[in-house]
């Protein structure tokens, strides 16, 4: 029987989730895909949180990927902090059973265990809906990708202790590396 394990990105992991990223977003026009290089500039970044950094081992080799990071939405309170989702990957060879399901979920699990409250994504709609993301422009939030309409998505995360509190709005800032993608 293979057993899947959802877990933290572990230093030694890191050959084989550039490997799972440059597979899943490969281009006959490119080299070395953006999201790999993106992934690398950010571990280096004061937007890495390592515990939100998750893979999908399945049978021992790292499959999947989900990544949180740091970002802020500027607002008339000040910043407040929130995360980005992105990039979520899973090897060809392992797609369509579920394992890119089981780690964005294991990576927002986490995320509200850690108290964060908000979630940004840029991608498929009918992907992220699963997830209970909605179109960040009617939640109030902008970006970059705002002009996208619904593929700009957020999720406001249960609380994990006492009150509820009102998402930010307002734009969002990503840290420097997102620029290159």
């Amino acid at each position: 029987m293979t057993t899947l394990r959802l877990r933290p990105e572990d230093p030694a992991d890191t050959g084989a989730v550039r490997r799972v990223l440059a597979a899943a977003f490969a281009r006959p026009d490119v080299a070395t895909p953006p999201e790999v290089g993106l992934v690398d500039e950010l571990r280096g970044s004061e937007s890495w949180l390592p515990a939100l950094a998750m893979v999908a081992e399945y049978g021992g080799e790292v499959v999947g990927y989900a990544l949180l990071t740091r970002v802020r939405v500027h607002s008339d309170q000040g910043d407040v902090p929130a995360l980005a989702l992105g990039p979520v990957a899973v090897a060809r060879h392992r797609q369509r059973i579920g394992l890119g399901t089981a780690v964005v979920q294991a990576a927002l699990d986490a995320a509200t265990e850690l108290g964060e409250r908000l979630v940004v994504v840029l991608g498929d709609p009918a992907y992220y809906r699963r997830f209970g993301f909605g179109r960040a422009d009617r939640m109030g939030l902008t970006s970059p990708w705002s002009g996208l309409g619904e593929p700009w998505q957020a999720l406001v995360l249960p609380p994990a202790t006492g009150g509820e509190g009102t998402p930010p709005q307002g734009e969002v800032i990503f840290p420097s590396p997102w620029s290159k993608v």
